[in-house]
């Protein structure tokens, strides 16, 4: 904890500007290009503590979250008028929600799920708007080793299928190995380490500074 991690996401996807260095996105420099317009460009990402709307259900999450990325603005207009949805708008949203394995939870509130599920359902928000990179900010963080063994699959199914980046903070190393081609180590927000997951794992100053292993 405190490493610097969520800042990064932050500085990466906009909520915060980096004092120094640039963040680049498929070549191009995003500067000082705002939240919404770097969501544009296919970024996505989920958040630490779980950011949903009491009393929507799970489909009105992904619906507004479809719209959002369809047209500019309208947000407030979109969460008023989400019972009028479109057999497209609603295509689109069954078809995320199937690939999650949430289609008969669509029409759940979100206040009746479990923890596991709603990290699934943000997860869906952001694949709904057709990311090319999704930032999971600690996506199995209060989750059990079945519920996290669950959302693991459904990343991995999502990253095959829909061709979709995935850059994750986690602390489950189990999860790591099953999921990550590659892992950067922060520790204090410095760099200890870089490279394919297995490697990185063994390297001697993560396993004392991460694993609390001694030499």
């Amino acid at each position: 904890n405190g490493a610097g991690k969520t800042t990064l996401f932050n500085c990466l996807t906009g909520v915060l500007r980096p004092d120094a260095g640039r963040v680049l996105f498929e070549g191009k420099d995003l500067g000082a290009l705002a939240v919404h317009r770097r969501a544009r460009l296919g970024i996505a990402r989920t958040f630490q503590r779980m950011e949903l709307f009491a009393g929507m259900t799970v489909r009105d999450h992904l619906l507004v979250a479809d719209r959002a990325h369809r047209r500019a603005g309208g947000l407030p207009s979109d969460l008023v008028l989400r019972g009028r949805i479109h057999p497209s708008e609603r295509d689109r949203v069954d078809r995320v929600l199937a690939q999650l394995g949430l289609l008969d939870d669509g029409d759940r509130p979100v206040d009746a799920l479990s923890l596991g599920t709603g990290r699934l359902v943000e997860l869906g928000r952001a694949l709904i708007t057709e990311p090319r990179l999704v930032f999971l900010d600690e996506p199995f963080s209060g989750l059990d080793r079945i519920e996290t063994d669950e959302v693991v699959a459904t990343l991995q199914a999502a990253h095959a299928e829909r061709d979709v980046a995935i850059v994750l903070v986690e602390h489950d190393v189990t999860a790591v190995q099953h999921l990550c081609e590659r892992v950067v180590v922060l520790d204090y927000g410095r760099v200890i380490a870089s490279g394919p997951t297995d490697t990185v794992l063994e390297d001697p100053a993560v396993r004392r500074a991460y694993l609390g292993v001694t030499e």
